[in-house]
Parts: C-alpha cells; structure tokens; sequence
C-alpha cells in the first residue's frame, strides 16, 4: 500500500520545481501556464529514523523504505469546471489521487509571470477550492437525477443503500453549493462507503504547502500566516517548503554535502521530508517492518488494520493462511538491542487474527496455503 498524492495549484507557483525536487524525475519547468500538460509521476521513499535503527542493530543485506507516489497535475485556472485551459482533462487526473497537495505562492517574485498578475494567497486558494467544488457538484447532481430509479427496485438492500446516498449527497450539495469543500462535513464510514464510488475531488484530504522565497524559510511571513488560518478554518495541514533551495539541495550529490547546505542556511530538516511525512500522515497511514538478515522493509498500513490484512499488505497468501504473527514494537529492540535479548525478556509475543496492529511493530507472519 503507497500513498498517492496529487501536486495541484494555480499555474506558475512552483508545483513542477518542488515535484522535481521532491523524486527527480524530469517534469518540464518553464516560466508560463500550462508547461505540465500530461500528469508526471514519481516515487518518493518516506524517512523513518527507526527503520535506519532497525537496520544497524540487525544488519541487513538490504533496506527497503515505505514510499509515497506522487502525481504532479498541470495547474489548474478560473473556469476549470468548465474546461478553461484544459481544466476537465486535468480536474479528471486529481480524481484518481488519495490526497491532495495543494501548492501556493507565498513569494514575491517579478521575474516568475503569476497568472493573476499578483501575489495573493487567499484569491488563489478560493479559485481552486471553487473549481474543484462546481466540479463535485456536477457529478453529486447528475448521481441525484438517476435515483429515483434505484428506489422502485425490488431489492430492498439496494433501496436502503440508495437512501443513505441520498441523504449524504443532499448534505454533500448544501455545501458545495457554497463553494465549500465536502470534506467540511462530518460524516461515518457508512456515509463514506455510499458515495465512494463519486471519487469527489473535496471529500480528500488537503495538505496545504506554502512555496516561500529562501528570506522566509525560517520563520514565514505575511502569506505563510494567511494561509494557515485558512488552513486550520478548514481543519485542513499546513507546511512550509522553499522549492528553489529544494532543488538546490536535491542536485547535490552526497548526504554529507546536502547535510553541509542544510546546516548553512540554518535549517536541520530538508522541506520535502516534512512534507513526505506530513503526506503521509494526512491518510492516518502508519509502518509496520520486516526484519531479517536478508532485508528490513517497511510496510505501510492503515489505522486499525488487524494482523491478517497486515500479512496481507505483503502478499495475498500470507492473509489466506494466516496462523499467527510474532510481533515485538521497534522501540523493544532499541532498547535491549537484539531479538534474542527481545525473548528473553519476554517482550515478543504471538499473536492471532484478532490482532490490530501497532505502528512501529516488527513483525515475522506465520502462514499456510
């Protein structure tokens, strides 16, 4: 399981700068509209300190990290909805992603064409959310014209289910209507599951990512705090990255030389780690590893998910044959530094279909088909 992440933003705000960054994969950079056309794909591998503990204490041939696929849309204009500037071909692309990082210029910059002719972080946003609203609404009311058919079925398990989805697009319209997102509205897994289907754009999770000038990477400024409030009106994420000393840094060859660059501009983190992890975090997604002296891998997995379907997540048949799974947590090993002294305190056990895994465990399954 990898999460999918869509880069979408208005034309000109740094989106295919910071996806170059971000996996290294050629995307064309250009100073006007509509330079990224097709969507460009690249996988990005999620820093975890503790697969790298989990490695030096086990030794293994090979070290295989969680990853992130991220998809870097075109940029997306006023109309969109309405097919300006390609917007149905590019607004179909950002429905197949898991999440959305939702890129904004929080720069002055008068060499860098902004399509709007100025830098207002509020007015792109709102254009953006606007579109991808009057795009759900589209598909939300085209479902709700085709459903009075589905209530004179004699199947009454469809006539229940198509009422629930009733319910849950008339709440989805109200505020779409409105030009709020869909993800604005509380709703339970059984609502979710009745309009799955839909794929609606706002009902994803939103990472907002404030792209700044190399002066603000510290501490921000007026963009950056304008955004945030947004942000949190929305109970959307918000992170900061500077995409030009993003790039800077993933040119450099060596670890020691980035590390070198980091510590000369005062930062201890690179940006796209932050939002590797911030992505990650925003589907609610945790690791579980594999340890051995052939590979320590790390596998990624959904809140609440129980031990067959973590077996799973490796191969269809580890679920199938589930037995059971022998399980100790990562922080057990840090501490008394082996699996052998792990049994002999105790601290690994068995566990069976029950089980609903821990993020950070380790764990070795025991199957048969």
């Amino acid at each position: 399981m990898s999460l999918n992440c869509g880069i979408v933003g208005l034309p000109n705000v740094g989106k295919s700068t910071i996806f170059q960054a971000l996996t290294s994969a050629p995307a064309e950079v250009a100073n006007y509209p509509f330079c990224t056309i097709e969507p460009n794909v690249g996988v990005v591998t999620v820093n975890d300190e503790r697969m790298d503990k989990i490695a030096k204490l086990v030794g293994p041939e090979k070290v295989i990290p969680a990853i992130i696929e991220f998809v870097d849309i075109a940029g997306l204009v006023k109309g969109a909805s309405q097919g300006e500037g390609l917007g149905n071909q590019f607004l179909s692309h950002i429905r197949q992603v898991d999440a959305i990082a939702h890129i904004v210029r929080c720069f002055e910059d008068g060499e860098v064409i902004h399509v709007l002719g100025r830098v207002n972080p509020k007015e792109d946003i709102d254009i953006i959310n606007l579109e991808l609203a009057l795009s759900d609404l589209d598909v939300v009311l085209k479902r709700l014209q085709g459903m009075d058919r589905l209530f004179k079925s004699q199947n009454k398990e469809q006539v229940v289910k198509a009422k629930i989805s009733k319910g849950v697009l008339e709440k989805i319209k109200t505020v779409l209507e409105k030009g709020e997102p869909a993800r604005s509205l509380i709703l339970d897994e059984e609502e979710l599951e009745s309009i799955k289907d839909l794929n609606l754009i706002t009902i994803k999770k939103m990472l907002y990512v404030c792209n700044v000038d190399e002066g603000a990477i510290l501490s921000g400024n007026q963009y950056v705090d304008l955004v945030r409030k947004i942000a949190q009106s929305e109970n959307a994420e918000c992170i900061m990255i500077c995409g030009k000393l993003e790039s800077e840094i993933a040119s450099l060859d060596s670890v020691e030389e980035k590390e070198e660059f980091l510590k000369g501009v005062g930062i201890t983190e690179s940006g796209l780690k932050t939002m590797g992890r911030a992505a990650y975090k925003l589907l609610g997604l945790c690791t579980y590893f594999t340890a051995g002296v052939k590979e320590v891998r790390a596998w990624t997995f959904k809140l609440g998910t129980k031990a067959p379907q973590a077996a799973g997540i490796i191969h269809s048949d580890f679920e199938k044959g589930f037995i059971r799974a022998e399980v100790y947590h990562c922080e057990d090993l840090f501490l008394l530094g082996s699996e052998a002294k792990i049994k002999e305190n105790g601290k690994a056990r068995l566990e069976g279909k029950e089980y609903v895994v821990k993020d950070g465990d380790v764990m070795h399954f025991r199957f048969n088909v």
